[in-house]
């Protein structure tokens, strides 16, 4: 696997190797020993999820606060995806600052987002299957979230305003400014 560092430490796009032939393609998703080796990062994933949306959707910015926070490998098996990691740590030197990569079941490729990061998606493609890994449970009590259009964060999602589908939930989230981030240290 390749390793791309992003603008952000911690933060990181991994492509993996594929082979492919006439009969399709194999490669390995995830490999703990060697992502440890490296990224440096020892992860013990406890939970995968799976979504699966239509064009516009738009899922996020989302986080669980501490202990119950998270940190997330993410991958799109079908379409495609801008996927977003909004640095919250307020001590570090990019507070406030995001990452966005393209995802797709072409381009194979993952995006780590450690803990202290709001993450967000918006679907490009027709549809969307999106699968990621958590290195914590679910804990609806640990809920977080800061709006997706937020002005401060400027995130160009690649959406019209007008093509964006949110959640109800999704559609009451505070400003970034408004917001109170429970990560207070890095």
């Amino acid at each position: 696997m390749n390793i791309v560092k992003t603008g952000i430490e911690g933060v990181l796009v991994i492509e993996p190797r594929v082979f492919g032939d006439a009969r399709g393609y194999f490669f390995e998703s995830f490999n703990a020993r060697d992502f440890a080796a490296q990224t440096g990062v020892d992860v013990h994933f406890v939970q995968d999820n799976e979504s699966r949306s239509c064009h516009g959707v738009v899922r996020g910015l989302h986080f669980q606060r501490p202990p119950y926070a998270q940190a997330k490998l993410v991958r799109v098996v079908e379409g495609e995806v801008l996927d977003v990691a909004v640095d919250i740590r307020r001590q570090s030197t990019t507070y406030g600052q995001h990452v966005a990569t393209l995802l797709s079941a072409d381009n194979h490729r993952q995006f780590f987002i450690p803990k202290g990061f709001a993450h967000g998606f918006a679907v490009l493609s027709e549809t969307a299957v999106f699968q990621y890994k958590c290195d914590e449970y679910y804990h609806p009590e640990a809920e977080g979230a800061i709006a997706w259009d937020d002005p401060t964060l400027a995130i160009d999602w690649h959406l019209a305003a007008s093509e964006v589908l949110l959640s109800e939930k999704d559609s009451h989230h505070p400003l970034f400014n408004n917001f109170d981030t429970p990560f207070t240290t890095l």
